[in-house]
């Protein structure tokens, strides 16, 4: 077996019993997307591939926001893979810059292999799929679905969002809907459109629905 069906081995393993949200699903959807993305960019795909592998192996969100674990982990599993150490290196910096809540932290220069997960990952935060999974994670922290007196809070510093609580409805606001803005490629930016106007056309009937219209 090749180091990616080692990887996909591994993160099944790791990830079994993960939150429906950040599960070998969450994982298998984002490396396929980023294998689409990545046929139409000039970019090393295994990089891209062990990247989209190894992105959410331990998501700092369940493991009380410690931001190294997730490195830590996917550096013992390249050695003993026999990786480069340029290969491990590159993997590592998109592990640890990939995340919406650092948007603000990272180089200005990313490597393309970067932007190509980076799409992928929060392409499956969007759509019908990326609906499905807020709601699902909204569920598990036992937030409200949505309150009218709680409004969006929007510009959140990354320990604000971090810390936040707030509403599922809000997390479209303060998040979802800015992703569509936010893709690095073209191929992105396409399928990062259908699904933004998804989420709006679900977000009016959810609205129209709450308030009995």
């Amino acid at each position: 077996m090749n180091i990616i069906q080692n990887t996909i081995q591994f993160v099944k393993e790791k990830l079994e019993g993960a939150e429906a949200g950040h599960d070998w699903f969450h994982i298998e959807r984002v490396w396929k997307l980023s294998k689409k993305i990545a046929l139409t960019e000039d970019c090393n795909l295994e990089v891209v591939e062990l990247s989209a592998l190894l992105h959410d192996i331990a998501d700092p969100k369940f493991h009380n926001g410690d931001e190294t674990v997730a490195l830590k982990i996917s550096r013992e599993f390249l050695e003993s893979q026999n990786a480069e150490e340029e290969i491990i290196q590159q993997v590592l910096f998109i592990i640890q810059n990939i995340s919406f809540k650092n948007r603000n932290e990272v180089p200005a220069d990313l490597p393309i292999e970067l932007k190509i997960v980076q799409d992928a990952d929060r392409i499956d935060a969007i759509g019908a799929i990326g609906v499905a999974r807020t709601f699902n994670f909204g569920g598990f922290k036992n937030n409200l679905m949505y309150h009218p007196d709680i409004q969006p809070k929007l510009n959140m510093s990354k320990e604000e969002y971090k810390k936040s609580n707030g509403t599922t409805i809000n997390h479209f606001y303060e998040k979802l809907l800015l992703l569509k803005d936010l893709m690095n490629t073209n191929e992105g930016e396409k399928i990062a459109e259908e699904r933004h106007q998804f989420m709006l056309t679900f977000l009016d009937q959810f609205m129209k629905e709450w308030n009995v219209d």
